[in-house]
């Protein structure tokens, strides 16, 4: 510590990776790394452990954690400095693509990060409708996944979303009582899916009787509204999304980098 510039601090060891993680072991690595930023555990200034030490407390080769610190200090969560090491930038990004999944893309008006509590409100399976089938590229009545959710922030309803899958891309997916609140990382971690892209549409609606009722609004009341389509490594549609929301209290945020 009598090496580390005044104000730098050196962060404590991390916990090994879990057996059970299947996704890529660089891209659990760089996730462990950017949630502990994102979730201000690693605050600016605060200096990594040498790739040696990362290695050993993950668990992992040196190679994988000199690849998800790469990939970091590209997207601007670390920079290297000589002398010193990896060091927390605290230039923490609004929503590269790595982070729009992961993340609620809703922040404060000040720009700060928030956080959500996700309720699972229906959950249900049937065959896709032909809507349904040609924006996630399978046969009409194929078995879907739907899944209505409401997001709150501290307690107060902001977002209801109703997600489609595509069941037969994913086999033995969780019952509602064992569903993860972040299905997308669930998706990587699970089936190996990475989400690589997304197509949005985005309007502003007057709120219909369903947002009144789940977002606690008044009406008259202007709802935005995001129409989605994420896609995985292939350019295979993995999830139609139809999102609602208010921005009295909070901004959308979306900055692809």
């Amino acid at each position: 510590m009598s090496q580390q510039k005044q104000g730098e601090q050196e962060v404590s060891s991390f916990a090994r990776l879990s057996d059970r993680e299947s996704a890529p072991l660089h891209e659990v690595v760089k996730r462990h790394i950017s949630e502990s930023i994102l979730m201000g555990q690693l605050t600016p200034g605060m200096v990594l452990p040498s790739e040696n030490a990362l290695a050993a407390d993950f668990g992992v080769s040196v190679g994988t954690v000199r690849k998800a610190l790469s990939s970091l200090t590209t997207e601007g969560l670390l920079m290297r400095r000589r002398k010193t090491g990896t060091v927390v930038t605290g230039w923490a990004p609004l929503h590269n693509l790595s982070y729009f999944f992961q993340y609620f893309r809703l922040h404060g008006r000040d720009g700060s990060l928030v956080h959500s509590h996700t309720t699972l409100l229906d959950y249900q399976t049937g065959p896709a409708s032909e809507y349904e089938a040609e924006k996630l590229h399978i046969a009409v009545g194929a078995t879907v996944i739907r899944l209505k959710r409401l997001r709150k922030i501290k307690d107060a309803p902001t977002m209801h979303e109703q997600m489609v899958l595509a069941a037969e891309r994913l086999p033995d997916f969780p019952t509602a009582e064992h569903l993860p609140p972040l299905l997308y990382r669930f998706l990587l971690e699970k089936y190996g899916v990475r989400v690589a892209a997304v197509r949005e549409q985005i309007t502003a609606v007057l709120a219909n009787e369903e947002d009144l009722k789940l977002l606690e609004l008044s009406a008259p009341h202007a709802v935005m509204v995001i129409d989605e389509v994420s896609f995985d490594q292939s350019a295979l549609p993995v999830i139609l999304a139809h999102h609602r929301f208010s921005t009295d209290n909070y901004i959308y945020v979306n900055e692809i980098r």
